[in-house]
């Protein structure tokens, strides 16, 4: 939808979400092993139906379709796993614990550092993300981290490990 050249992948969300989300979790001092858990599960049944994109959802009821999926991803484990799973979905989708919104916060968080990075690629349309989205962020550790995040430059990094000699 705005047009940029090799997005960032389900994988790459999930696996940086993860990251976030431990990180976040240690912050807020709950368990990092359900957040990360959460995080890598929350976004599995897009391996079978895609992401799709906010404006498909405004069109179709996804929410739907993605119960279905995991619940059939699921359906063949360990009745102990598929049950577990299953109440941490519930979790994470109602939001229920602090790991939960952990879970939430670090997914919201890395499309806001996802965007601010295309933004800073030369893809002004994706400042439109910063609108609404960090609203939605409940904890003080990941709202802190998207005010760091607006003031950050994501292509300096790097600058101080390399030495370019002259």
């Amino acid at each position: 939808m705005a047009g940029i050249e090799n997005p960032e992948t389900v994988a790459e969300h999930c696996f940086r979400c993860a990251v976030i989300g431990y990180y976040i979790a240690y912050c807020e001092g709950v368990d990092p092993f359900k957040v990360v858990t959460m995080t890598l599960f929350n976004d599995i049944h897009e391996a079978r139906i895609n992401d799709l994109h906010k404006m498909g959802h405004y069109y179709i009821d996804f929410r739907e379709a993605e119960k279905k999926a995991f619940a059939d991803q699921i359906a063949f484990l360990d009745a102990g796993v598929k049950e577990s799973l299953s109440k941490m979905r519930h979790d994470y989708e109602q939001q229920l614990s602090r790991e939960s919104l952990v879970a939430r916060d670090a997914d919201i968080l890395e499309c806001l550092i996802q965007a601010k990075e295309y933004l800073d690629n030369g893809y002004p349309v994706a400042r439109t993300f910063f609108k609404r989205a960090p609203d939605y962020l409940k904890t003080k550790t990941a709202r802190g981290l998207w005010k760091q995040a607006l003031e950050w430059d994501s292509h300096s990094w790097w600058q101080n490990v390399v030495k370019f000699e002259r």
